[in-house]
Order: structure tokens, then C-alpha cells, then sequence
């Protein structure tokens, strides 16, 4: 027990300085290295980690894209994201168009992106092609899945840390906490009154009431957050309440195939980086899920 709380006490103090040096080069480097380190636990996990062919394309291919978004300039986007009315502000008109800027080049970070993504995927089927006996498809595209998901998902963190220049550390902040709010409530939930398991087969300790304390958790801890930190009004309070919701139903999904991963796989933990927690992937698993959804919601609807 005395590991697990100084493990996670190191990894919280870690984050917190990452968090304090948002604005900087800190954000897309600490990224680029947690998505090394969570491919190299999923690669470990199909037992491909020591094909370097395939290691090396994947953890380029999923180290680069943090890193063109750290160079990538977006324009102003406060008036975008400061409304609940998202579609009265022309998204052309609030957006300029965002280019990577490097030494004097510049392109769009999208077409960069898919470039990246493209050409590992071609040197990992070049490498299956060439290693067809030994590798099977199944690794293959689980390898492709988790190159695309896990740095996608990661980067998210600073396409939300950059929405505002003066509320992006808050929406992270919000992003981070609404996957570990839900478990937090789930747990004290599941203790108190959990008698109904979720998915005995998966995950034995989570029960259906736990499940839906930490759905209602996260909503009230959403709704009241961003009413206290924007002003209150009913539409900003609600749109949080339903952002909370959904970022708690998606975390649990997120930790739920997770798990059915490693059970079908037969690991305890994706790995021994936090002792007394396992590896990257156990601590961020519902995070994975969490991130796009809450963006997607501040980006449709603008919770500000």
C-alpha cells in the first residue's frame, strides 16, 4: 500500500508540473513521451515489442503528432468557444487556418498528420509481408488501432489546452478529472451500496450502482464547476451536467475494454512503470476515451 500511495504521489506531482508549464514545450513533449511509453506497454502486450521494425514506425508514428501540434499556430479561438450558441459564430470567420510553423515551413498539421500516420502504417505491413510466418493479422491491426486511438486520444490534451488562451488550463484540468471523478465516485458508490455486478467477467469489483454514482459524480462535479468558474446560468450548468454524464459512461467503457484486453490476453497489468498501479495504460485507459468526448462536446456546444 505504502508503494502504491508514493507511486501515485510521484506521478501526481509529475502531472501538476506538467500542468503548471501548460503554455510551454513541456505539454506536447510530456505527451509525446506517455504515448511512448502506453504503445510500447500494447505492443508489449501482442508480443511485438521486440519486432524493431514495427516498434520504432509505431512510436515515431505516434510520437509525431504531439509534437506537430506544438508547433501548429491556431489563431484566436476564445470567441468560438465562449458561447453556448456554437453556430452563431462562423467557424472560417473565428479560425484562421491552422499551419505548422518550423524554420520557416509551413503546412497544414492534418495533412502532416496523415502523412505520418500513413507512412508507419506502410512500414509495419512492409515488416508483416517480410516476417508473415512469425507475425499473425490480428497483431498487425491491433498494432494499427492502437497507433492511431492512443495518439489521437493523447493529443487531445493539448487541442484542448489550446482552445482558450485564457481558460485552457481549467478545460484540461476538467478533461483529466473526468474519467478519475467517475472512478472516485464509482468506488465510494460500489462500496456503499453496490450489491449488482457490472461485468463480473471483466472487471469483478465494479457493480451497476457504483456504475451510476460515478456517472452522477462527475455531472454534479462538472455543473458545478463550470458555474462557479464561467457564472451560472440553467443552459451552461445543464450542458455540463450532460458533458459530465457521457465523459463517465465513456471513461467506464474505456477501463472496461482495457481490461477484457488484458484478460484476454492474460496480463495482470500492461505494465510495471508505477509500482502498486502497473503501467501507463492502467492509469489512463478511461482517460483515452474521456478526452475526445469531453472536446468534442465543448467543441459542438460550447460549455463555456
Amino acid at each position: 500500500m505504502l508503494t502504491r500511495i508514493i507511486s501515485g504521489a510521484v506521478g501526481a506531482a509529475l502531472l501538476a508540473v506538467v500542468l503548471y508549464f501548460h503554455d510551454t514545450v513541456l505539454l506536447p513533449i510530456a505527451v509525446a513521451a506517455m504515448i511512448a511509453v502506453m504503445l510500447f506497454e500494447l505492443l508489449r502486450a501482442v508480443k511485438l515489442h521486440k519486432c524493431l521494425p514495427i516498434l520504432i514506425s509505431a512510436e515515431l508514428g505516434g510520437i509525431l503528432i504531439p509534437l506537430v501540434y506544438a508547433f501548429t499556430y491556431y489563431g484566436d479561438q476564445t470567441e468560438l468557444f465562449s458561447t453556448v450558441d456554437f453556430y452563431s459564430v462562423p467557424f472560417e470567420a473565428a479560425v484562421p487556418e491552422a499551419r505548422v510553423e518550423l524554420f520557416g515551413w509551413s503546412a497544414r498539421p492534418a495533412d502532416l498528420i496523415f502523412v505520418i500516420t500513413v507512412a508507419a502504417a506502410f512500414a509495419i505491413f512492409v515488416t508483416w509481408l517480410r516476417r508473415h510466418k512469425q507475425i499473425r493479422y490480428e497483431q498487425v491491426f491491433f498494432v494499427l488501432a492502437c497507433m492511431v486511438l492512443v495518439p489521437q486520444a493523447m493529443t487531445t490534451m493539448i487541442r484542448i489546452e489550446r482552445m482558450d488562451s485564457k481558460n485552457g488550463l481549467f478545460l484540461l484540468i476538467m478533461a483529466l478529472c473526468g474519467a478519475w471523478i467517475a472512478d472516485t465516485g464509482a468506488y465510494f458508490t460500489g462500496v456503499a451500496i453496490g450489491k449488482h455486478k457490472l461485468c463480473p467477467e471483466i472487471s469483478p469489483k465494479k457493480t451497476i450502482e457504483g456504475f451510476i454514482g460515478g456517472i452522477l459524480t462527475t455531472a454534479v462535479v462538472y455543473a458545478v464547476a463550470f458555474s462557479l468558474y464561467f457564472g451560472f446560468t440553467p443552459a451552461r450548468a445543464a450542458i455540463a451536467f450532460v458533458t459530465g454524464a457521457f465523459c463517465a459512461v465513456v471513461g467506464a467503457i474505456g477501463d472496461l475494454s482495457a481490461s477484457m484486453v488484458k484478460r484476454q490476453i492474460g496480463f495482470k497489468d500492461y505494465g510495471k512503470i508505477m509500482p502498486g498501479h502497473g503501467g501507463l495504460m492502467d492509469r489512463f485507459d478511461s482517460v483515452l476515451f474521456v478526452l475526445p468526448t469531453f472536446y468534442a462536446f465543448i467543441a459542438l456546444f460550447g460549455v463555456q
